[in-house]
């Protein structure tokens, strides 16, 4: 993902868990925070809520179930919960069964889970048996801070060496408790770039152990069901991806974050291309690996309405575990006014891929359980609302 974008997204997901617990706080009584509340920065507004009623026009709808899991990132914390149910009625009743959102990489506290962050898309996710939380999770605090390839290889090293174990037993202990034991975890995602600091080309043998350190870790905590998604950018980029392939003994799924870049470069060459799209898919069949593509988008080709088409196409003969979609600009085709080609056609082709209508187009009615005292977040709490109880978080909904 571009530098500049993945940076906006870390210092927006640094304040979720801290807006969150602070108004949860405040809302207590007086003498129970202190310092200044950070209000979270909006999100972009869907471009246009057209109506749900049928799909583009030449459009051919689906037959209900049919397809690949999917669904989208429209924010990291409780609006992104809530803009699924919207982007839903959007597709005509789209069953949107992936929810993707992202742990901040600036500092330890926050790769572990902080206390609220995680809440909203646990209860989302036990809402329905059939959803798929998936989760990204940095190797690496200050993953965005251009930290040095010395720096990078010493930090790998020691994590290779058991250092930051107990980060990562923390973070499976939360998920456990938060009753979302099968989340999937996007580890160390794009590893073969040059963005993060829990990037692979330093030290690939490093890494490789890190990797296996940490999925083993996990692991060892009891009641987990965790699945662990190696997740690379398409293409060679810094190093080739599968210089880091840390192995089939604690991979479960083989991922690939798949833009619409560089400038110019065709879906075709996007297929072909050496770590490519064709490379990606022959590498996971001969693991014996499901695929999967946490990010896809748009990027520098713009409203490129021919890689839309032919990316769902892509993934509708390849049957991934699951996809999602990027949506926010420039990726995106809902929460983004700039790419209406594209938004035809990713609405056009998923419109009604649903088990049940009901499911995503069910009105939310906000209600407050007994022993609840309700919060109020303001405009960007779009889903219902939060109320604090003393044996613990829960949305109403």
């Amino acid at each position: 993902m571009d530098p500049q974008q993945c940076r906006a997204r870390t210092r927006w997901l640094a304040v979720v868990a801290a807006t969150i617990a602070a108004s949860a706080a405040l809302a207590s009584g007086p003498g129970v925070a202190t310092g200044t509340v950070r209000l979270t920065p909006p999100v972009p507004e869907p471009a246009k809520l057209a109506s749900p009623a049928s799909p583009a026009t030449g459009a051919t709808t689906p037959a209900p179930g049919k397809g690949p899991a999917f669904g989208a990132f429209l924010g990291s914390g409780a609006r992104g919960v809530a803009h699924l149910a919207h982007l839903g009625r959007w597709l005509g009743g789209a069953n949107l069964r992936v929810g993707h959102t992202y742990l901040s990489g600036d500092r330890w506290s926050n790769i572990e889970g902080a206390p609220g962050f995680l809440d909203v898309w646990a209860h989302w996710r036990r809402e329905k048996d059939d959803r798929m939380l998936v989760l990204n999770v940095p190797m690496q605090e200050r993953n965005e801070e251009g930290v040095s390839d010395a720096e990078v290889r010493l930090l790998l090293r020691q994590g290779a060496a058991g250092q930051f174990d107990h980060h990562f037993r923390a973070l499976a202990e939360r998920l456990v408790a938060l009753k979302v034991p099968d989340t999937v975890l996007v580890l160390g995602w794009e590893m073969n770039g040059m963005t993060y600091t829990h990037r692979c080309g330093p030290d690939p043998e490093a890494w490789k152990k890190y990797w296996n350190r940490i999925v083993t870790t996990m692991r060892s905590v009891p009641g987990q069901k965790f699945r662990f998604d190696f997740a690379p950018s398409r293409g060679r980029d810094a190093v080739p991806w599968t210089q880091c392939y840390p192995g089939d003994g604690t991979v479960d799924i083989i991922g690939m974050d798949a833009y619409d870049q560089p400038r110019g470069l065709s879906f075709d060459e996007q297929v072909k291309e050496p770590y490519g799209l064709q490379a990606h898919v022959e590498f996971a069949k001969s693991h014996n690996k499901p695929i999967s593509y946490p990010e896809w988008g748009l990027f520098r080709n713009g409203d490129n309405a021919e890689y839309m088409r032919r990316m769902l196409a892509w993934m509708d003969e390849h049957k991934p575990l699951y996809n999602a979609l990027t949506d926010y600009c420039p990726h995106g085709v809902w929460q983004c006014a700039a790419n209406p080609s594209s938004s035809r056609v990713y609405r056009s082709v998923l419109f009604g891929r649903a088990d049940e209508l009901a499911t995503v187009t069910a009105a939310v009615a906000v209600s407050t359980p007994e022993g609840c005292s309700p919060l109020n977040l303001g405009e960007y709490w779009l889903g219902g609302g939060l109320c604090l109880r003393l044996d613990g978080w829960s949305r109403t909904r």
